[in-house]
């Protein structure tokens, strides 16, 4: 038997439609009381925050005037996200004499996907690359079996087609291709230059299905047609996620009958309409990470702050100064990939509670990037599992041993292209129940490989001994089933024993390696943090090397040495937040010898940053002098000439200003202000004068958002 019984009938997530009041057991909710009944004659208005992660589905109910009124937490369920989402808006205490004005939300879904590698395949189309751009570009590494049509076309960096578009060999592929992909991926060679052949291929694909379509041109207007490719088919990959979450919002508010525009966070913190960023999915890689930066602002009151998020998957640590968080034009590094989106500047790595704990050589072990669910969470939400890891624990170290599977998410155009074991493998997934892979594996090895390409592929994810499993053993924490995670660690240290040599634990010891894990999460929190700091040196995101990371990590607020010292800057004290907050930054910050705010409602510090940001829209447009007294504006419609450097820039300016301001009411603004600055690129030369290269006009529109969305 591969499978254990569903879950007994008080632990399973309700309807929130009839019940509002339990949603799962230990929903770890806290509701600030608030007489609703005063506020007839009361012109107050109400927000609601939600913010989605990879374990918890937080909301809060706030107001301008007396700041967060409750907040909720609930499992995300991402299989059903409305679930998750519908438990937390659930525990709210709304009333129809509490008008919302707005409803924001924030995720980590999209940041997720991208470090753990997951996502909806996609066709990605490239008029005039070549394969050695395709190369550089990361796409084989990030689509692997996705396919990627090389076709002839582009321009050249003066905006000129270089050949003509390959339209009959693209229709070939895109038919080919249409139904067994989620999304299209369009980037042309020098597109933001002039994007005639991205939105002919646009048009194709549009005429041909109804798939969601990304042009490279739509998300940066910044030279590197490589890192635009992939910018590109990574906001492709990640439109069903950030669907599926715009449906399951949707989905809930209308069914507590809530009718307020909803606006979601994008990764520079700031506020857009739904309907935008359907369009522009890859904008919400790091909206998690920045609404809880915004939150921990807001929470903390800090100017001055190093901040400090962990969630289930990720940690996410940003810069703090005067109050405003750090930006970069050319985005963030989220695990190894680089997209090209305006974010704000946030190093992301794959370290949280639900860090999958591994063997790693000579590091004894490794955490992350992978997540899996804390055996604690599991058995609390499946008691029948407890059974099963009892028999476990008086096996051998089967490296299978600990491993079940259940249902992730459920993309109907991966469903279904599954066939033979793998789809007779996710009809025991989509039961409920979850899998042994211990008993699987012993009835059919091929069935297990099945399994484990359901996971690869992001429709399954196993469970296994987490940060969290050991923060549930040594009490730190106690949310789950701790004789679960006890468990877990005793069979954890015995496969590190038997099949790595690594570790001197006996038998029955849990405390000892959970002791252990501790103590190396302490270790990569302090070089996360120590390498944000070394990476702000050079102000170009390039990744220091480990060795320097870890001598300053073991240096820094050590006082033994008296020759010199190494601290943090006391000026930039540690914000921590996320829901692990309290449980693994008190070491690192000891450690480090920084000063530790862990602020109130800390946990919920990203649906707090999901109402307390604004819409910021920015349109930019590059003006160059491809020969003596041309000066060329590059724009939507391809390139204009000018013989005067200020009518270009003039013209320029306008365009930008305009499409800013449209921009910023189409993301949700009620009314804004727009300000230009231009950027230019010259020198100034005793002889010949004022040399001018190149200029970037760059307009920003700001605004809050209003019932007009």
């Amino acid at each position: 038997m591969c499978c254990v019984d569903r879950l007994s009938s008080q632990h399973v997530l309700v309807d929130c439609e009839t019940e509002r009041s339990s949603t799962i057991r230990n929903p770890l909710i806290e509701v600030i009381s608030i007489n609703f009944d005063s506020i007839n004659n009361n012109p107050m208005t109400f927000k609601i925050g939600v913010d989605t992660g990879g374990t918890y589905t937080d909301a809060v109910l706030y107001s301008d005037i007396d700041g967060v009124i409750a907040t909720a937490k609930s499992l995300t369920t991402p299989h059903d996200l409305s679930l998750g989402i519908g438990g937390a808006l659930s525990q709210l205490p709304l009333s129809a004499h509490a008008p919302i004005e707005i409803v924001s939300v924030s995720t980590t879904l999209a940041t997720n996907a991208v470090v753990e590698e997951r996502g909806a395949p996609i066709c990605t189309l490239l008029p005039g690359y070549s394969a050695a751009q395709v190369n550089k570009s990361g796409l084989s590494e990030v689509l692997r079996n996705d396919p990627v049509i090389l076709l002839k076309g582009g321009h050249n960096a003066g905006g000129f087609e270089l050949c003509q578009l390959d339209a009959e060999g693209a229709e070939r592929a895109i038919r080919k291709h249409a139904n067994e992909v989620s999304a299209f991926a369009i980037s042309s060679m020098f597109g933001v230059r002039n994007p005639a052949h991205e939105l002919a291929l646009k048009a194709l694909v549009k005429s041909i299905c109804d798939k969601p379509i990304t042009c490279g041109h739509e998300l940066s207007a910044s030279l590197n047609a490589p890192r635009r490719a992939l910018t590109a088919a990574l906001n492709a990959r990640l439109t069903p996620f950030i669907k599926s979450l715009v449906d399951a919002v949707l989905d809930r508010l209308d069914a507590l009958k809530i009718d307020a525009p909803l606006m979601m966070v994008k990764g520079d913190g700031s506020l857009v309409s739904v309907d935008t960023v359907l369009e522009r999915p890859v904008d919400t890689v790091l909206s998690g990470p920045a609404a809880s930066v915004v939150g921990a602002c807001f929470l903390s009151g800090q100017q001055d702050a190093l901040v400090a998020d962990m969630g289930g998957t990720t940690t996410d640590i940003a810069i703090i100064t005067n109050g405003i968080p750090e930006t970069r034009v050319d985005g963030a590094l989220v695990g190894d990939w680089h997209p090209m989106v305006e974010t704000l500047s946030v190093y992301s790595i794959g370290l949280g509670g639900d860090s999958e704990i591994r063997f790693s050589g000579g590091e004894g072990i490794g955490i992350g990037p992978r997540r899996v669910v804390p055996t604690c969470l599991l058995a609390d939400q499946y008691p029948d599992v407890m059974p099963v890891l009892l028999a476990q624990e008086k096996m051998g170290s089967s490296p299978r041993l600990l491993r079940f599977a259940i249902k992730l998410y459920n993309d109907p155009v991966v469903v279904n292209s599954l066939e033979g074991l793998e789809l007779d493998v996710w009809k025991q997934l989509d039961s409920g129940k979850p899998i042994v892979v211990e008993d699987l594996s012993a009835g059919s090895s091929a069935a297990a490989r099945a399994l484990a390409r359901l996971v690869r592929k992001g429709l399954a994810i196993y469970s296994g001994f987490t940060p969290t499993d050991a923060a549930h053993v040594l009490g730190t924490s106690s949310h789950w089933n701790r004789d679960a995670a006890v468990i877990a660690a005793r069979i954890w240290a015995r496969q590190m024993r038997h099949r790595y040599g690594f570790g001197k634990w006996q038998d029955g010891d849990e405390n000892g390696p959970a002791e252990t894990v501790m103590q190396r999460m302490n270790e990569l929190i302090c070089e996360a943090l120590v390498r944000t700091g070394v990476r702000e040196l050079d102000g170009k995101q390039k990744a220091p090397a480990d060795e320097l990371v870890r001598f300053l990590s073991n240096v820094l607020g050590y006082e033994g040495n008296k020759i010199f010292s190494v601290s943090f800057n006391d000026k930039y004290p540690l914000i921590a937040v996320g829901a692990p907050a309290q449980v693994f930054f008190p070491e690192a910050a000891i450690k480090l010898s920084m000063e530790l705010n862990v602020p109130e409602n800390a946990g919920v510090a990203g649906a707090v940053g999901s109402v307390a940001s604004k819409v910021v829209q920015r349109s930019r447009l590059t003006v160059t002098q491809p020969s003596q007294g041309i000066f060329r504006v590059y724009t939507t419609d391809g390139p204009k000439d000018f013989g005067v450097l200020s009518d270009a820039l003039g013209h320029a300016e306008k365009l930008a200003r305009e499409n800013a301001e449209v921009l910023a009411h189409r993301a949700g603004a009620q009314s804004c202000e727009v300000f230009v600055e231009t950027y230019q690129n010259k020198v100034d030369h005793d002889i010949d004068g004022s040399v001018f290269f190149e200029a970037t006009v760059c307009a920003t529109a700001t605004g809050v958002p209003g019932s007009g969305v």
